[in-house]
């Protein structure tokens, strides 16, 4: 009985160890100005099945991600991210979602750039 015991915790153990080890920590730069960009960057990540982990820094730009790659690839998450109207260092958002955001949000224009720079 004691040797049952022993083995199910083994086997518990080494399977939560296996599971922490499908996480990748990755960073990407996304486009945005503000703090309105940065919870529609972090959603648009975190609605992302694979994806466990989304901070965007507003002033480096810089995405932090950390997600499981037997469940979702990179280049989907930075497709989900265009879908919301950011553009990544390699994929452009649609012109028609990027015209939607908010006035504060359009990282395009230097004007609304440099306002938010003051």
């Amino acid at each position: 009985m004691r040797l049952i015991r022993i083995t199910l915790l083994l086997l518990i153990v080494s399977s939560i160890g296996f599971s922490q080890n499908n996480s990748y920590k990755t960073t990407i730069e996304v486009d945005g100005v503000c703090k309105m960009c940065k919870k529609r960057i972090e959603k648009a990540c975190l609605k992302t099945k694979g994806v466990k982990f989304a901070v965007w820094n507003v002033k480096t730009h810089e995405l932090n991600l950390i997600y499981n790659p037997n469940k979702v690839d990179l280049e989907a998450i930075k497709a989900n991210i265009a879908a919301v109207g950011h553009d990544t260092n390699t994929l452009k958002a649609p012109e028609e979602v990027y015209v939607q955001l908010d006035a504060c949000c359009k990282y395009r224009d230097p004007k609304v750039v440099e306002d938010h720079n003051d």
